[in-house]
């Protein structure tokens, strides 16, 4: 009888999935019929999640500078995942979990809402030429770049001796430390460069 019940629940449950799915595609469709724009999502190839059509929608003079900003973007994705496995090892190693938990959070919130709040509002503005969607970016960009260079310098009241700044002035360099402060340098290096081609 328990069965019979869990089968019933369980059919009931796929045929509200259906019924939503069916919803979701008579909504999609009535969007598209009102000509409402419908983007495609097209990156990573591998598993789209992102809708990202550089060359077909942004303007030729501005392209390499949206390239450029795409760049930053992954940089920033590369390097917090850097930092996550980074902190893996220092976790493992000294048995910090506070250190993992911040990681974790920075990079599980960092990569959407870089993306979110500054990088597709530049595609947008790039996109549309919309003055409000460039306000955005730079607002937004000029906090991001604030946050990076208040984790840099890591003032002792909230880092409490655990930062680059302080692994470097006081010379003492674990394996860990050097690779996060070498892929850091090498980012912002190829960033910096990359405008030259």
């Amino acid at each position: 009888q328990d069965s019979n019940g869990k089968a019933r629940e369980l059919s009931s449950w796929e045929s509200d999935l259906r019924r939503r799915e069916a919803d979701i595609k008579r909504r999609e469709e009535s969007l598209k019929n009102a000509g409402v724009p419908m983007e495609e999502k097209n990156w990573p190839p591998f598993f789209p999640i992102i809708h990202h059509d550089i060359a077909n929608e942004i303007p030729a003079n501005v392209q390499k500078l949206q390239y450029l900003a795409f760049a930053s973007w992954l940089g920033i994705v590369l390097c917090l995942s850097w930092n996550f496995i980074a902190v893996i090892v220092c976790w493992i190693k000294e048995g910090d979990s506070k250190l993992f938990f911040l990681a974790t959070i920075y990079a599980l919130l960092g990569i959407p809402l870089s993306y979110l709040m500054w990088y597709r509002p530049l595609y947008r503005a790039m996109r549309t030429n919309s003055a409000f969607s460039f306000g955005w970016f730079f607002l937004c960009y000029l906090i991001h770049i604030g946050f990076c260079i208040i984790a840099a310098i890591a003032p002792p009241i909230v880092f409490q001796g655990k930062s680059l700044t302080v692994t470097i002035w006081n010379n003492w360099r674990p394996p860990y430390y050097e690779g996060i402060f070498n892929n850091s340098c090498t980012c912002g290096l190829t960033i910096l460069w990359f405008p030259s081609y």
